[in-house]
């Protein structure tokens, strides 16, 4: 199981012991993830879920509405869509208040536990400008590098606007370019300088070095902590 269902509340069995036969298999999984200093996807994983779960428990028609439904014999014949409950129970609905109760403080630990392994590793990174940076730092390019630092990853970034909550909120698109040698020759002001003369369509670009001085899973860990340094710095310089 690497992630839960988003509706694993209430897709199948409603029993207490069964989601916590599951619930306990999941958290199994992430804590070994985390020993392996693995963030992702559990950490967003678990925001998404510990999120969901403290709205539906202080919003009990958000939980009857989180339950699948099925079209009545009414609808069928009338060519509708008319949903009916499948679940209108008390019982049902003690049995799930149940779960919560027991799976909010899990979320909550193992979440804690994640943030703590966030914060190291980004306490361990350094975000810096390569050469002078542009104007414009909504487009450029990311470079990341870890211990021995005898390479960098080179992306390209896109800076995106999106409403949540009514607030306008950053978030970012990469894609990657390439892998480069590093070297006394080629250092990371003249591969900004190579990419300046490839892609001509970004004269001036901004260009940011995220270094880590420990090496961390890079998928996993310290590219989506990349990610997120990048975003505040380009906040920051709005």
């Amino acid at each position: 199981m690497e992630k839960l269902q988003n509706n694993w509340l209430t897709e199948g069995l409603i029993d207490f012991e069964y989601k916590k036969y599951q619930l306990l298999a999941y958290f199994k999984r992430v804590k070994d993830s985390f020993n392996r200093v693995e963030l992702y996807p559990f950490l967003s994983d678990l925001v998404f879920h510990y999120r969901n779960l403290l709205q539906l428990r202080d919003n009990h028609s958000l939980l009857r509405d989180s339950f699948p439904k099925e079209i009545s014999p009414e609808g069928l014949r009338n060519l509708e869509l008319n949903y009916k409950r499948m679940i209108e129970d008390d019982a049902v609905m003690q049995e799930l208040e149940s779960i919560m109760e027991f799976a909010l403080p899990q979320f909550k630990s193992s979440l804690d536990e994640g943030a703590f392994i966030y914060d190291y590793v980004e306490s361990r990174c350094e975000i810096l400008p390569v050469g002078l940076t542009s104007l414009y730092a909504n487009e450029g390019y990311l470079f990341v590098s870890q211990p021995p630092e005898d390479e960098t990853n080179v992306y390209r970034y896109q800076v995106t606007f999106f409403e949540q909550s009514s607030e306008p909120m950053r978030g970012i698109h990469t894609q990657y370019l390439l892998t480069a040698p590093r070297s006394i020759s080629n250092t990371y002001e003249h591969i900004k300088l190579t990419l300046i003369r490839q892609y001509a369509e970004l004269p001036n670009p901004s260009v940011y070095l995220v270094l880590s001085k420990l090496k961390f899973p890079y998928e996993k860990t310290l590219m989506p902590v990349a990610r997120r340094l990048l975003v505040k710095q380009i906040s920051k310089a709005a």
